[in-house]
């Protein structure tokens, strides 16, 4: 009985190491696999149909100047709506450090940018899923790249609104309605562009600003469209009108005058601003809380 396991034991061990040397050369050649391979593997075509837009690679040079514009460094996650064949993502993580997420509706482009993200050994920072981008929940990315459509841009538009203030969204060729972009792109080939926006803080209400040290108050009206921001009202009686208002993101400049033009900046803190002004020479802090 002994003698028949030990044969067994041995047949096992022999038809082990057979499986094993029939499978390394396959295994060898997915460990090396080239994108050239990727590419013939899974076949895309440009212009092919997939769920709300057709698939057309981005040129390398706009990729670069998109992320490039969008200031990605290795502190940013970047989400790729609509992500084809991974390109911005896997660019975005080999080129300037970041981690990456790119979202995918056609299962064969997201094994095709899976299989690329192999070989450039970046699946410690780029991820590709299978989905929705209507279904995606992207409020972690600090950086959101896109290539759509204007109507689905429109779509977005809310949500991507509703960002953290300072989220930079970067749209290859189509642009976000009556939202101004912050900074148009082209790339060094030319006729081919994006555009850049940065997530405004919203500010529109009335507040309440307070000089720290002397505790004096007055208020301000401040309408706002997008980054645009101006006094909603004439001034009354201890509201004063605002000018040369700026709002990038979460940071915010305006002037208005307290006997002579003051320069307040700072940052909107929801519903709250932390504010300073440079006065006589001397620095000068105020805070700021929303009334309505």
């Amino acid at each position: 009985m002994l003698k028949r396991m030990d044969t067994m034991t041995a047949y096992a061990r022999t038809l082990i190491a057979l499986t094993a040397l029939l499978l390394a050369p396959a295994l060898a050649s997915s460990a090396t696999m080239t994108r050239e391979q990727c590419f013939r593997q899974f076949s895309p075509k440009s212009g092919q149909a997939g769920k709300d837009v057709i698939w057309v690679p981005t040129l390398d040079e706009l990729v670069h100047a998109m992320l490039k514009a969008a200031n990605v460094g290795p502190n940013d996650y970047v989400i790729d709506l609509g992500s084809g064949d991974g390109k911005i993502p896997i660019a975005a993580a080999r080129d300037f450090g970041a981690r990456a997420l790119g979202v995918e509706y056609n299962p064969q482009m997201v094994q095709l940018a899976r299989c690329y993200v192999r070989v450039e050994g970046l699946t410690d920072k780029v991820q590709i899923a299978q989905g929705d981008i209507f279904q995606t929940d992207f409020s972690q990315a600090t950086v959101l790249t896109l290539y759509l459509l204007s109507d689905l841009n429109l779509k977005l538009r809310p949500t991507i609104l509703n960002l953290a203030p300072g989220t930079r969204v970067v749209s290859n060729t189509f642009k976000m309605g009556d939202w101004s972009p912050d900074q148009f792109i082209e790339s060094e080939i030319g006729n081919t562009r994006a555009y850049l926006w940065i997530v405004p803080a919203q500010v529109e209400g009335l507040w309440e600003v307070r000089e720290d040290l002397s505790g004096k108050t007055f208020r301000i009206q401040l309408s706002q469209h997008y980054q645009e921001l101006k006094s909603a009202t004439a001034p009354g009686e201890d509201t004063r009108q605002i000018r040369d208002a700026k709002l990038h993101g979460a940071n915010i400049e305006f002037t208005v005058n307290d006997g002579a033009p003051l320069l307040l900046t700072g940052v909107v803190e929801g519903d709250e601003m932390r504010l300073s002004a440079l006065v006589s020479g001397e620095r000068k802090q105020y805070s700021a809380r929303r009334l309505r």
